[in-house]
Protein backbone atom coordinates (compact mmCIF):
# COMPACT_ATOMS: atom_id res chain seq x y z
CA UNK A 1 0.00 0.00 0.00
CA UNK A 2 2.73 2.47 0.98
CA UNK A 3 4.31 2.09 -2.47
CA UNK A 4 1.07 2.68 -4.37
CA UNK A 5 1.53 5.99 -6.23
CA UNK A 6 -0.83 8.75 -5.14
CA UNK A 7 -1.99 9.03 -8.74
CA UNK A 8 -3.38 5.47 -8.63
CA UNK A 9 -5.49 5.95 -5.51
CA UNK A 10 -9.21 6.65 -5.22
CA UNK A 11 -9.39 10.36 -4.30
CA UNK A 12 -12.08 11.08 -1.70
CA UNK A 13 -12.75 14.77 -1.10
CA UNK A 14 -14.38 15.86 2.17
CA UNK A 15 -16.31 19.13 1.82
CA UNK A 16 -18.64 21.15 4.02
CA UNK A 17 -18.98 24.24 6.15
CA UNK A 18 -16.54 25.01 8.92
CA UNK A 19 -16.77 22.88 12.04
CA UNK A 20 -19.14 20.27 10.61
CA UNK A 21 -16.74 17.48 11.49
CA UNK A 22 -14.77 17.01 8.26
CA UNK A 23 -11.50 16.34 10.07
CA UNK A 24 -13.07 14.12 12.71
CA UNK A 25 -14.79 12.15 9.92
CA UNK A 26 -11.41 11.48 8.27
CA UNK A 27 -10.03 10.31 11.61
CA UNK A 28 -13.01 7.97 12.04
CA UNK A 29 -12.64 6.54 8.53
CA UNK A 30 -8.90 5.97 8.90
CA UNK A 31 -9.01 4.91 12.54
CA UNK A 32 -6.12 7.31 13.18
CA UNK A 33 -5.59 10.87 14.35
CA UNK A 34 -4.84 11.89 10.79
CA UNK A 35 -6.39 15.37 10.77
CA UNK A 36 -6.32 18.10 13.41
CA UNK A 37 -9.66 18.33 15.21
CA UNK A 38 -10.73 21.47 17.06
CA UNK A 39 -13.90 23.20 18.20
CA UNK A 40 -12.54 26.39 16.65
CA UNK A 41 -14.08 26.95 13.22
CA UNK A 42 -11.59 27.14 10.37
CA UNK A 43 -8.85 24.92 11.82
CA UNK A 44 -8.23 23.34 8.42
CA UNK A 45 -6.75 25.92 6.04
CA UNK A 46 -5.13 24.43 2.95
CA UNK A 47 -6.34 21.02 1.69
CA UNK A 48 -4.63 18.18 3.55
CA UNK A 49 -3.90 14.95 1.66
CA UNK A 50 -3.59 11.62 3.46
CA UNK A 51 -2.75 8.38 1.65
CA UNK A 52 -4.32 5.37 3.35
CA UNK A 53 -5.26 1.73 2.86
CA UNK A 54 -8.89 1.45 3.93
CA UNK A 55 -10.83 -1.78 3.66
CA UNK A 56 -12.87 -2.49 1.62
CA UNK A 57 -11.82 0.50 -0.51
CA UNK A 58 -8.11 -0.27 -0.85
CA UNK A 59 -5.45 2.37 -1.53
CA UNK A 60 -7.06 5.80 -1.43
CA UNK A 61 -6.31 9.46 -0.90
CA UNK A 62 -8.43 11.33 1.63
CA UNK A 63 -8.54 15.11 1.17
CA UNK A 64 -9.54 17.32 4.10
CA UNK A 65 -10.59 20.76 2.89
CA UNK A 66 -11.24 24.19 4.36
CA UNK A 67 -14.83 25.16 5.09
CA UNK A 68 -16.77 26.27 2.04
CA UNK A 69 -18.22 29.12 4.15
CA UNK A 70 -14.80 30.52 5.16
CA UNK A 71 -14.86 34.32 5.41
CA UNK A 72 -12.62 37.29 4.65
CA UNK A 73 -9.97 37.69 1.94
CA UNK A 74 -7.89 34.81 3.33
CA UNK A 75 -11.03 32.73 3.63
CA UNK A 76 -11.86 33.32 -0.01
CA UNK A 77 -8.44 32.06 -1.02
CA UNK A 78 -8.96 28.96 1.13
CA UNK A 79 -12.31 28.32 -0.54
CA UNK A 80 -10.69 28.66 -3.97
CA UNK A 81 -8.11 26.03 -3.01
CA UNK A 82 -10.90 23.83 -1.72
CA UNK A 83 -12.73 24.05 -5.04
CA UNK A 84 -9.54 23.13 -6.93
CA UNK A 85 -9.69 19.81 -5.06
CA UNK A 86 -12.80 19.02 -7.09
CA UNK A 87 -10.58 18.54 -10.14
CA UNK A 88 -8.94 15.59 -8.42
CA UNK A 89 -11.97 14.21 -6.61
CA UNK A 90 -13.37 10.80 -7.59
CA UNK A 91 -15.97 10.65 -4.79
CA UNK A 92 -17.22 13.64 -2.81
CA UNK A 93 -18.54 13.68 0.74
CA UNK A 94 -20.44 16.76 1.96
CA UNK A 95 -20.59 16.91 5.74
CA UNK A 96 -23.38 18.51 7.73
CA UNK A 97 -24.57 18.26 11.33
CA UNK A 98 -28.05 16.95 12.21
CA UNK A 99 -29.45 20.45 12.79
CA UNK A 100 -27.52 22.12 9.95
CA UNK A 101 -29.53 24.55 7.85
CA UNK A 102 -28.60 23.48 4.33
CA UNK A 103 -28.34 26.63 2.22
CA UNK A 104 -26.59 28.03 -0.84
CA UNK A 105 -23.15 26.77 0.25
CA UNK A 106 -24.17 23.12 0.10
CA UNK A 107 -26.53 23.70 -2.82
CA UNK A 108 -23.69 25.11 -4.93
CA UNK A 109 -21.60 22.06 -4.07
CA UNK A 110 -24.43 19.78 -5.18
CA UNK A 111 -24.80 21.68 -8.47
CA UNK A 112 -21.04 21.51 -9.02
CA UNK A 113 -20.89 17.77 -8.42
CA UNK A 114 -23.86 17.17 -10.68
CA UNK A 115 -22.42 19.43 -13.37
CA UNK A 116 -19.16 17.49 -13.30
CA UNK A 117 -21.04 14.18 -13.10
CA UNK A 118 -19.10 13.24 -9.98
CA UNK A 119 -20.65 10.89 -7.41
CA UNK A 120 -21.29 12.48 -4.03
CA UNK A 121 -22.97 11.71 -0.74
CA UNK A 122 -24.14 13.85 2.15
CA UNK A 123 -22.79 12.69 5.49
CA UNK A 124 -24.83 13.77 8.49
CA UNK A 125 -22.02 13.67 11.03
CA UNK A 126 -22.35 13.85 14.82
CA UNK A 127 -25.61 11.91 14.60
CA UNK A 128 -25.48 11.46 18.38
CA UNK A 129 -26.58 15.12 18.59
CA UNK A 130 -30.27 16.16 18.41
CA UNK A 131 -31.83 17.66 15.31
CA UNK A 132 -33.45 16.54 12.04
CA UNK A 133 -33.28 19.68 9.93
CA UNK A 134 -30.59 18.33 7.59
CA UNK A 135 -32.24 14.93 7.15
CA UNK A 136 -35.64 16.47 6.36
CA UNK A 137 -34.10 18.74 3.70
CA UNK A 138 -32.22 15.86 2.05
CA UNK A 139 -35.25 13.57 2.10
CA UNK A 140 -37.45 16.33 0.64
CA UNK A 141 -35.00 16.97 -2.18
CA UNK A 142 -34.29 13.25 -2.73
CA UNK A 143 -30.55 13.60 -2.10
CA UNK A 144 -28.68 10.53 -0.91
CA UNK A 145 -27.24 10.70 2.60
CA UNK A 146 -25.92 8.60 5.44
CA UNK A 147 -25.91 9.25 9.17
CA UNK A 148 -22.68 8.62 11.05
CA UNK A 149 -20.97 9.49 14.29
CA UNK A 150 -17.26 10.16 14.23
CA UNK A 151 -17.38 9.97 18.01
CA UNK A 152 -19.12 6.61 18.48
CA UNK A 153 -18.15 5.23 15.01
CA UNK A 154 -21.79 4.44 14.20
CA UNK A 155 -22.30 4.19 10.44
CA UNK A 156 -18.59 4.44 9.55
CA UNK A 157 -18.34 0.91 8.14
CA UNK A 158 -21.49 1.45 6.09
CA UNK A 159 -20.00 4.72 4.80
CA UNK A 160 -16.87 2.90 3.59
CA UNK A 161 -18.98 0.44 1.61
CA UNK A 162 -21.04 3.29 0.13
CA UNK A 163 -17.85 5.02 -1.01
CA UNK A 164 -16.74 1.86 -2.75
CA UNK A 165 -20.13 1.48 -4.42
CA UNK A 166 -19.97 5.07 -5.68
CA UNK A 167 -16.42 4.83 -7.03
CA UNK A 168 -16.62 5.66 -10.74
CA UNK A 169 -15.04 3.42 -13.33
CA UNK A 170 -12.43 6.03 -14.25
CA UNK A 171 -10.76 6.08 -10.83
CA UNK A 172 -9.09 2.77 -11.51
CA UNK A 173 -7.48 3.58 -14.86
CA UNK A 174 -7.24 1.19 -17.76
CA UNK A 175 -4.16 -1.04 -17.58
CA UNK A 176 -0.85 0.27 -18.76
CA UNK A 177 0.06 -2.65 -21.02
CA UNK A 178 -1.37 -5.71 -19.28
CA UNK A 179 -4.29 -5.91 -21.72
CA UNK A 180 -2.13 -5.90 -24.86
CA UNK A 181 0.49 -8.47 -23.84
CA UNK A 182 0.20 -12.01 -22.52
CA UNK A 183 2.09 -14.17 -20.02
CA UNK A 184 5.49 -15.31 -21.30
CA UNK A 185 5.65 -12.45 -23.83
CA UNK A 186 8.91 -10.54 -24.09
CA UNK A 187 8.83 -6.75 -23.82
CA UNK A 188 11.79 -4.38 -24.26
CA UNK A 189 11.78 -1.07 -22.38
CA UNK A 190 14.05 1.60 -23.84
CA UNK A 191 15.14 3.97 -21.08
CA UNK A 192 17.69 6.61 -22.14
CA UNK A 193 19.96 7.98 -19.45
CA UNK A 194 20.45 11.74 -19.75
CA UNK A 195 20.80 14.77 -17.49
CA UNK A 196 17.06 14.84 -16.82
CA UNK A 197 17.05 11.34 -15.31
CA UNK A 198 17.02 11.19 -11.50
CA UNK A 199 20.26 9.94 -10.01
CA UNK A 200 20.37 6.20 -9.44
CA UNK A 201 16.83 5.31 -10.53
CA UNK A 202 14.31 5.18 -13.35
CA UNK A 203 11.44 7.63 -13.67
CA UNK A 204 7.98 6.71 -12.41
CA UNK A 205 6.34 5.86 -15.79
CA UNK A 206 9.14 3.43 -16.59
CA UNK A 207 8.88 1.77 -13.19
CA UNK A 208 5.10 1.46 -13.39
CA UNK A 209 5.18 -0.05 -16.88
CA UNK A 210 7.89 -2.48 -15.79
CA UNK A 211 5.74 -3.57 -12.86
CA UNK A 212 2.70 -3.99 -15.12
CA UNK A 213 4.72 -6.27 -17.41
CA UNK A 214 5.93 -8.36 -14.47
CA UNK A 215 2.45 -8.58 -12.93
CA UNK A 216 1.14 -10.37 -16.01
CA UNK A 217 4.08 -12.80 -15.88
CA UNK A 218 5.69 -11.48 -19.03
CA UNK A 219 9.44 -10.93 -19.36
CA UNK A 220 10.94 -7.45 -19.49
CA UNK A 221 14.32 -6.36 -20.81
CA UNK A 222 15.48 -2.85 -19.97
CA UNK A 223 18.06 -1.15 -22.17
CA UNK A 224 19.26 2.20 -23.45
CA UNK A 225 18.57 3.21 -27.03
CA UNK A 226 22.24 2.71 -27.93
CA UNK A 227 22.05 -0.98 -26.94
CA UNK A 228 18.55 -1.67 -28.28
CA UNK A 229 19.54 -3.72 -31.30
CA UNK A 230 22.08 -5.71 -29.28
CA UNK A 231 19.20 -6.60 -26.99
CA UNK A 232 16.92 -7.53 -29.91
CA UNK A 233 19.66 -9.67 -31.50
CA UNK A 234 20.24 -11.55 -28.26
CA UNK A 235 16.63 -12.76 -28.20
CA UNK A 236 15.66 -16.06 -29.78
CA UNK A 237 12.36 -14.59 -30.97
CA UNK A 238 11.17 -11.10 -31.80
CA UNK A 239 9.85 -9.16 -28.80
CA UNK A 240 6.11 -8.81 -28.53
CA UNK A 241 6.47 -5.07 -27.92
CA UNK A 242 9.09 -2.34 -27.58
CA UNK A 243 8.25 0.65 -25.38
CA UNK A 244 10.54 3.65 -25.64
CA UNK A 245 10.98 7.05 -24.12
CA UNK A 246 9.51 9.49 -26.64
CA UNK A 247 12.60 11.66 -26.69
CA UNK A 248 14.55 8.95 -28.56
CA UNK A 249 11.74 8.12 -31.01
CA UNK A 250 13.83 8.80 -34.07
CA UNK A 251 16.79 6.71 -32.93
CA UNK A 252 14.52 3.77 -32.11
CA UNK A 253 12.41 4.28 -35.24
CA UNK A 254 15.45 4.11 -37.51
CA UNK A 255 16.98 1.10 -35.77
CA UNK A 256 13.99 -1.11 -35.03
CA UNK A 257 12.60 -3.30 -37.85
CA UNK A 258 9.11 -2.27 -38.90
CA UNK A 259 7.59 -5.67 -38.07
CA UNK A 260 8.32 -5.23 -34.34
CA UNK A 261 5.47 -3.39 -32.53
CA UNK A 262 6.54 -0.08 -31.03
CA UNK A 263 4.98 2.43 -28.66
CA UNK A 264 6.13 4.90 -26.00
CA UNK A 265 5.73 5.42 -22.27
CA UNK A 266 3.93 8.71 -22.97
CA UNK A 267 1.47 7.01 -25.32
CA UNK A 268 0.84 4.30 -22.73
CA UNK A 269 0.06 6.98 -20.15
CA UNK A 270 -2.05 8.96 -22.61
CA UNK A 271 -4.46 6.02 -22.65
CA UNK A 272 -3.96 5.11 -18.98
CA UNK A 273 -4.57 8.57 -17.53
CA UNK A 274 -6.41 10.50 -20.22
CA UNK A 275 -8.19 10.10 -23.53
CA UNK A 276 -5.94 8.85 -26.33
CA UNK A 277 -8.60 9.60 -28.93
CA UNK A 278 -8.76 13.24 -27.85
CA UNK A 279 -4.98 13.50 -28.05
CA UNK A 280 -4.87 11.97 -31.55
CA UNK A 281 -7.55 14.38 -32.81
CA UNK A 282 -5.82 17.29 -31.11
CA UNK A 283 -2.40 16.77 -32.65
CA UNK A 284 -3.66 17.74 -36.12
CA UNK A 285 -4.05 21.31 -34.86
CA UNK A 286 -0.34 21.62 -35.65
CA UNK A 287 -1.26 21.91 -39.31
CA UNK A 288 -3.37 25.03 -38.71
CA UNK A 289 -1.03 27.04 -36.46
CA UNK A 290 -0.21 30.59 -37.50
CA UNK A 291 2.37 33.15 -36.49
CA UNK A 292 1.58 34.58 -33.06
CA UNK A 293 -0.58 31.64 -31.91
CA UNK A 294 -0.34 30.79 -28.22
CA UNK A 295 0.42 27.25 -27.08
CA UNK A 296 -0.15 26.02 -23.52
CA UNK A 297 2.26 23.36 -22.29
CA UNK A 298 0.60 21.83 -19.24
CA UNK A 299 2.78 19.85 -16.86
CA UNK A 300 1.09 18.04 -14.00
CA UNK A 301 4.04 18.01 -11.62
CA UNK A 302 6.79 20.34 -10.49
CA UNK A 303 10.40 19.47 -11.17
CA UNK A 304 13.81 21.05 -11.39
CA UNK A 305 14.08 22.58 -14.85
CA UNK A 306 16.98 21.16 -16.85
CA UNK A 307 18.76 23.05 -19.68
CA UNK A 308 17.14 20.65 -22.19
CA UNK A 309 13.76 20.54 -20.49
CA UNK A 310 11.22 18.79 -22.70
CA UNK A 311 8.34 21.20 -22.11
CA UNK A 312 10.26 24.46 -22.04
CA UNK A 313 13.01 23.79 -24.57
CA UNK A 314 12.66 20.68 -26.71
CA UNK A 315 9.01 20.88 -27.73
CA UNK A 316 9.19 24.59 -28.68
CA UNK A 317 12.31 23.84 -30.72
CA UNK A 318 10.72 20.89 -32.51
CA UNK A 319 7.57 22.89 -33.28
CA UNK A 320 9.60 25.81 -34.60
CA UNK A 321 11.36 23.49 -37.07
CA UNK A 322 8.14 21.69 -38.04
CA UNK A 323 5.67 24.58 -38.35
CA UNK A 324 8.13 27.31 -39.40
CA UNK A 325 5.88 29.64 -37.35
CA UNK A 326 6.60 32.19 -34.64
CA UNK A 327 4.63 30.64 -31.78
CA UNK A 328 4.23 31.84 -28.21
CA UNK A 329 4.34 29.43 -25.27
CA UNK A 330 3.04 29.39 -21.72
CA UNK A 331 4.08 26.61 -19.34
CA UNK A 332 2.04 25.67 -16.27
CA UNK A 333 3.20 23.17 -13.68
CA UNK A 334 1.74 21.20 -10.78
CA UNK A 335 -1.87 22.04 -9.94
CA UNK A 336 -1.89 25.22 -12.01
CA UNK A 337 -4.17 25.19 -15.03
CA UNK A 338 -5.70 28.36 -16.54
CA UNK A 339 -9.38 29.03 -16.05
CA UNK A 340 -9.66 30.80 -19.40
CA UNK A 341 -8.38 28.69 -22.29
CA UNK A 342 -9.88 30.71 -25.13
CA UNK A 343 -6.62 32.37 -26.17
CA UNK A 344 -4.79 29.08 -26.83
CA UNK A 345 -4.72 27.35 -30.19
CA UNK A 346 -3.34 24.10 -28.77
CA UNK A 347 -2.73 22.51 -25.37
CA UNK A 348 0.10 20.01 -25.00
CA UNK A 349 -0.18 17.92 -21.84
CA UNK A 350 2.49 15.83 -20.16
CA UNK A 351 1.84 12.15 -19.46
CA UNK A 352 0.24 12.89 -16.08
CA UNK A 353 2.11 10.19 -14.20
CA UNK A 354 2.09 12.19 -10.94
CA UNK A 355 -1.64 13.00 -10.81
CA UNK A 356 -4.79 10.93 -10.88
CA UNK A 357 -6.94 10.40 -13.95
CA UNK A 358 -9.67 12.71 -12.67
CA UNK A 359 -7.27 15.67 -12.86
CA UNK A 360 -6.17 14.85 -16.41
CA UNK A 361 -9.76 14.25 -17.52
CA UNK A 362 -10.73 17.59 -15.99
CA UNK A 363 -8.17 19.28 -18.24
CA UNK A 364 -9.33 17.37 -21.31
CA UNK A 365 -12.98 18.18 -20.60
CA UNK A 366 -12.17 21.83 -19.95
CA UNK A 367 -10.29 22.03 -23.25
CA UNK A 368 -13.22 20.42 -25.07
CA UNK A 369 -15.67 22.90 -23.52
CA UNK A 370 -13.46 25.78 -24.68
CA UNK A 371 -13.11 24.30 -28.16
CA UNK A 372 -9.33 24.09 -27.81
CA UNK A 373 -7.55 20.99 -29.20
CA UNK A 374 -5.39 19.08 -26.73
CA UNK A 375 -2.68 16.50 -27.24
CA UNK A 376 0.14 15.08 -25.14
CA UNK A 377 3.90 14.78 -25.29
CA UNK A 378 4.02 11.22 -26.61
CA UNK A 379 1.40 11.64 -29.33
CA UNK A 380 2.97 14.93 -30.43
CA UNK A 381 6.47 13.46 -30.69
CA UNK A 382 5.22 10.37 -32.52
CA UNK A 383 3.41 12.62 -35.00
CA UNK A 384 6.47 14.80 -35.57
CA UNK A 385 8.58 11.67 -36.06
CA UNK A 386 6.16 10.29 -38.65
CA UNK A 387 5.34 7.15 -36.69
CA UNK A 388 2.04 7.98 -34.98
CA UNK A 389 0.27 5.14 -36.82
CA UNK A 390 2.90 2.67 -35.66
CA UNK A 391 2.95 3.94 -32.07
CA UNK A 392 -0.81 3.70 -31.54
CA UNK A 393 -1.16 0.38 -33.41
CA UNK A 394 -0.80 -1.72 -30.20
CA UNK A 395 -3.89 0.08 -28.85
CA UNK A 396 -5.85 0.14 -32.13
CA UNK A 397 -9.08 -1.25 -30.68
CA UNK A 398 -11.45 1.63 -30.00
CA UNK A 399 -9.22 4.34 -31.44
CA UNK A 400 -10.19 6.95 -33.99
CA UNK A 401 -8.85 6.61 -37.50
CA UNK A 402 -5.88 8.77 -38.30
CA UNK A 403 -6.23 11.65 -40.73
CA UNK A 404 -4.31 10.07 -43.61
CA UNK A 405 -3.93 13.44 -45.32
CA UNK A 406 -1.38 14.38 -42.71
CA UNK A 407 -0.14 10.90 -41.84
CA UNK A 408 3.13 11.13 -43.72
CA UNK A 409 6.68 10.34 -42.74
CA UNK A 410 8.22 13.35 -41.03
CA UNK A 411 11.68 14.28 -39.90
CA UNK A 412 12.05 17.00 -37.30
Amino acid sequence: MYRTPASNRLHIGIFGKRNTGKSSLINAITGQSTAIVSDVAGTTTDPVYKAMEILPIGPCMLIDTAGIDDEGMLGEERVKRTLVVLRKTDVGLITVEPDTRIDNFEEEMVNTFRGKKLPFLFVINKCELPGERAQKYLEKNKIDFIKVSSKTKDGIDELKHKIMDMAPGHWSPVPLVADIIEPKDTVILVCPIDNAMPQGRLILPQVQVLRDVLDINATAFVTKETELMDCVSALKEKPKLVITDSQVFETVRDALPGDIPLTSFSTVFARHKGDLNAYIKGVYALEKLKDGDEILIAEACTHHVQPEDIGRTKIPTWLMHYTKKELHYEVTAGGDFPEDLARYKLIISCGGCMVNRREIMHRIEKAASAGVPITNYGVLMAYLSGILQRVIEPFKNGLVKLDMEFDKTRRT
